[in-house]
């Protein structure tokens, strides 16, 4: 009977949902026991979520950040992409952690309200001489980012131990969360000389030491080898190199003439909007951390200037 047919379906809609939620509780488990950084990017989901440890319960009373975090971690992990939905806010929050998760409905009508209050900043127009720490202040004084930017520096901390692999998942997040002309701001924000509260100012909107220092300070080299290896920043070096550094092939890496060419002449470099997204989407992976090419054999030496240059050199926007 047509009753039977819609209880057998109705078993198998609810048997196929079980499945989903089973299986993405599976791939939280999988991923917080990785080494592979997946914990980092985790911990700031439960950051962000608010799930408290006692009984894996979750509070997302942000259930936008929430949500959205959670697509930053299907984007960088895509085993999880079954375990988002694109329909709604409350929607992946279900279905990735699981019915556990209370969420306040209150909070998601808040959305447009939060949106417009973001775009009252992004709507100064993007100037290059701005200085860190009025970059800093519009944040602080802007509802939403400074509730993105006290999350950034509560995981990047510098009172309690610093976790490098979490700081940096926090500020890839924070970045990736901004709207294009605040990112813009914020990256290439400077300071002019002697002044020490803006020097505080840049290092805190650019991770400074949790998310960029390493000690001892790894060669560039050694920077791009690791990079390599992971799929995520592997992603990002390439469309940064495509965006930016057209010229600076692979094949040039093997050829010392082609590379004495490049360092010696005036590299060319694409500062259009491009390029600009693709240097701040390098922010929270290990092309952003701080390189040297001393203690390097002189025939490493051209290469190894080369990837410092391309990576720290802010010759190419200024």
């Amino acid at each position: 009977s047509l009753h039977s047919v819609f209880t057998v379906l109705f078993i198998y809609f609810t048997s196929v949902s079980t499945a989903q939620t089973t299986d993405c509780l599976h791939l939280r488990e999988q991923c917080i026991n990785d080494a592979n950084g997946c914990k980092s990017v985790w911990n700031v989901v439960e950051d962000v979520c608010n799930i408290s440890v006692l009984g894996n319960r979750c509070k997302a009373e942000d259930a936008i950040g929430c949500n959205r975090i959670i697509h930053v971690l299907a984007d960088e992990y895509p085993e999880f992409k079954n375990c988002v939905c694109t329909t709604d806010d409350l929607c992946s929050i279900t279905t990735l952690l699981g019915k556990q998760c209370s969420l306040d409905k209150e909070n998601i009508s808040m959305e447009t309200k939060l949106q417009w209050s973001l775009s009252a900043l992004s709507k100064q127009a993007y100037t290059a001489n701005r200085t860190c720490l009025d970059v800093n202040k519009e944040c602080v004084e802007d509802e939403v980012c400074n509730k993105q930017l006290s999350l950034y520096l509560k995981v990047c901390s510098v009172n309690k131990k610093c976790n490098m692999g979490e700081c940096q998942a926090a500020i890839r997040f924070f970045y990736q969360n901004m709207p294009f002309e605040v990112a813009q701001m914020m990256t290439f924000c400077d300071c002019i000389q002697p002044d020490e509260s803006c020097h505080r100012a840049r290092e805190l909107l650019h991770g400074k030491p949790c998310a960029v220092t390493a000690v001892p300070p790894p060669s560039c080299l050694n920077i791009i080898h690791v990079c390599e290896e992971n799929e995520l920043c592997r992603k990002k070096y390439k469309t940064f190199r495509s965006k930016c550094w057209r010229h600076v092939t692979k094949k040039c890496y093997d050829d010392e003439a082609c590379l004495e060419t490049l360092i010696k002449g005036d590299m060319p470099c694409s500062a259009n909007a491009d390029c600009k997204a693709a240097y701040i989407s390098n922010w929270g992976t290990m092309l952003r951390v701080e390189c040297t090419c001393q203690n390097l054999l002189p025939t490493e030496q051209p290469l190894c200037k080369l990837f410092h240059h391309m990576l720290h050199s802010k010759s190419c926007f200024s």
